[in-house]
């Protein structure tokens, strides 16, 4: 329509919404390349599925990009009190949270205005650890100054102190004849501890986590869990001693572990209420438990006729409490394996028949978990009170099916097939670019496969390649994958691996000073758009030990900006070139000095 004039009508209200209109459509076309950018940015790492020298050839003829600057920078001490610092799960911020199950000691990050922008000293005294296998059975005291786990737990042999050190003479609650007997007998009862059929575990309320340690040289690896507390700092030890553990707590959460990972799950008298509130933590063992895997118990209610004196209730409340807890694993498709003195052995169903026989019945309880709560979701994932189903398309997941140790380091995992782009090529490509990879490695940091590096992250694999090429080393790998990134977790669980989820712009479940050495492979390209590569960096040096090392392999955009906030955190780093000596890419060799507080801060 036009006025009489001819000029063209323009409605006033029209005018002012035009800016308005042109922003949001500016924000919601930025708001969607951001959310690709997140569920994306890590995919092209699991498409390589050319040789190896296919994939150096197309990093040579990457086109270069001028290098990220960033002016120099300087991080202030953190004061004295911080230097067991664990920024999401804080003593200090417990007071916020509810007590109901324990909530407070489940993670609980503190908001960006909140975080610490300060270097995490060592307390006086500090040296480097002593070196494995020594430091299993001894650490140094001043590196976990702590006397009243020594004055509360020297009577249960847990640790005890002499001159400088804390020694482990190997005891706990439930084995006071040492940790070796107490295995030994375990063994009896699981023969399946002794041909490679069991190689992963997980040990709840894991103490100073000497049952982990000790079945190291039978070649099964644990993660020792057991939340931060105010005074015993168990994974502080567990850690300290070289053996692998985690902080975590079973509350509200699921734990950061896919589903049917372990082949073994403990509890040594860990006194987590089984039976209550709908059986929900033995539900979520039960998630992360593999089918045909074994759950060993020992202490109440087991034994409860020679023990009920000692545990301060009555004959029948305990005789309630294991019939309660039989009832409850029966209906979780559990069977009693084996039991003897102090030890209840239960194997979880191998097949799925009797979860289609026990959970067919509407009114059964716990009830199966619908299609839609997905299996492997565990970040900040509540619990549920029902049964995980293990998935009927996976042939090959249950305890006997998978291949022994240590054949299924290099066997393709039929779990491969979930991960977009994930097949047997793939998978072989992976391994033999990481022993490559690996070889490269140790020419440039020579103590790489020495009794100098012994705890190891690798902040975000894969498919475990970095961990599968130094299995013969004497180390270990926490194999961390992306909460935003492919779920290959499972992949690297199937392998006889460990890991845990993980998202890098919050800070990582561990007490500071806890790894010999980081490996990083283009975290920084692959997440820059979400967490502040400041953050990252900071958290790296919380936990990474004085004199440790990182290997940061990044693209030559971020190089030279890493330095810079590596030198500010008084690292000494060094540009060196990738196996294939591209431009595109290089390698950040850095080690952490050793320095103490000067209390001024």
């Amino acid at each position: 329509m036009k006025y009489k004039d001819e000029k063209p009508v323009v409605h006033p209200d029209k005018k002012s919404k035009l800016l308005p209109v042109t922003v949001a459509l500016f924000v919601l076309c930025g708001f969607s390349f951001y959310l690709g950018g997140i569920f994306c940015s890590d995919r092209n790492r699991f498409d390589e599925t050319d040789d190896v020298s296919r994939a150096a050839e197309s990093v040579k003829d990457a086109s270069p990009v001028a290098p990220l600057k960033l002016k120099s920078v300087a991080f202030p001490e953190c004061s004295r009190d911080y230097q067991d610092y664990t920024p999401c799960t804080d003593p200090r911020r417990w007071k916020k949270y509810g007590i109901h199950r324990l909530t407070f000691m489940e993670r609980h990050c503190p908001p960006i205005f909140e975080r610490k922008v300060c270097l995490v000293p060592p307390p006086d005294g500090y040296k480097p650890p002593i070196r494995w296998p020594k430091s299993r059975d001894m650490c140094w005291y001043r590196n976990v100054p702590y006397e009243w786990i020594n004055r509360q737990k020297s009577n249960q042999h847990w640790l005890r102190k002499e001159g400088d050190k804390f020694l482990f003479p190997g005891g706990g609650t439930m084995f006071p004849n040492g940790v070796s007997t107490y295995v030994d007998l375990m063994q009896d009862l699981i023969p399946e501890m002794q041909d490679g059929t069991i190689r992963t575990a997980i040990d709840t309320g894991c103490g100073v986590a000497s049952w982990g340690g000790d079945l190291l040289d039978r070649g099964i690896l644990t993660v020792s869990l057991a939340p931060r507390d105010n005074h015993e700092a168990q994974v502080q030890f567990a850690l300290e001693r070289g053996i692998p553990a985690i902080l975590g707590i079973i509350s509200t959460q699921r734990l950061p572990f896919p589903s049917s990972s372990f082949d073994m799950a403990h509890c040594s008298r860990c006194l987590i209420p089984w039976t209550e509130f709908g059986g929900i933590y033995l539900l979520e063992v039960h998630r992360i438990l593999r089918p045909g895997g074994f759950w060993v118990l020992s202490g109440p209610p087991v034994n409860y006729e020679n023990r009920w004196r000692g545990w301060n209730m009555t004959v029948e409340e305990q005789r309630s409490d294991y019939e309660k807890l039989q009832d409850l694993l029966t209906a979780m498709c559990f069977k009693l394996y084996k039991q003897k003195d102090d030890i209840a052995v239960w194997r979880k169903a191998s097949e799925n028949s009797c979860y289609n026989t026990q959970l067919s019945n509407p009114d059964a309880y716990p009830p199966k978990c619908d299609d839609s709560l997905e299996p492997d979701s565990a970040w900040y994932t509540p619990l549920r009170p029902c049964v995980v189903v293990p998935s009927p398309k996976v042939k090959k997941l249950a305890l006997d099916a998978v291949p022994k140790w240590p054949e299924r380091l290099h066997s393709t995992p039929e779990r491969i097939t979930n991960v977009q782009g994930g097949n047997s090529n793939a998978f072989k490509h992976d391994d033999s670019k990481w022993k490559v990879r690996v070889k490269h490695y140790k020419k440039l940091l020579p103590d790489l496969g020495t009794d100098k590096i012994r705890n190891v992250m690798d902040m975000n694999t894969a498919y475990g390649g970095f961990a599968a090429a130094v299995a013969s080393d004497p180390l270990w790998v926490m194999n961390v994958v992306s909460s935003y990134a492919e779920n290959s977790l499972p992949v690297v669980y199937d392998r006889g691996l460990i890991g845990t989820y993980h998202d890098w712009c919050e800070a990582f479940s561990t007490y500071p000073r806890t790894y010999d050495l980081l490996l990083l492979d283009g975290l920084f390209t692959a997440e820059s758009h979400r967490c502040d590569m400041k953050f990252v960096l900071l958290e790296m040096d919380r936990i990474l030990r004085p004199t440790g090392y990182a290997l940061i392999r990044e693209s030559s955009y971020f190089a030279d900006a890493i330095s810079t906030v590596a030198k500010a955190m008084r690292w000494n780093c060094r540009k060196e070139d990738t196996e294939y000596k591209t431009e595109a890419e290089k390698i950040l060799v850095c080690q952490k000095k050793l320095w103490y507080s000067s209390g001024t801060s």
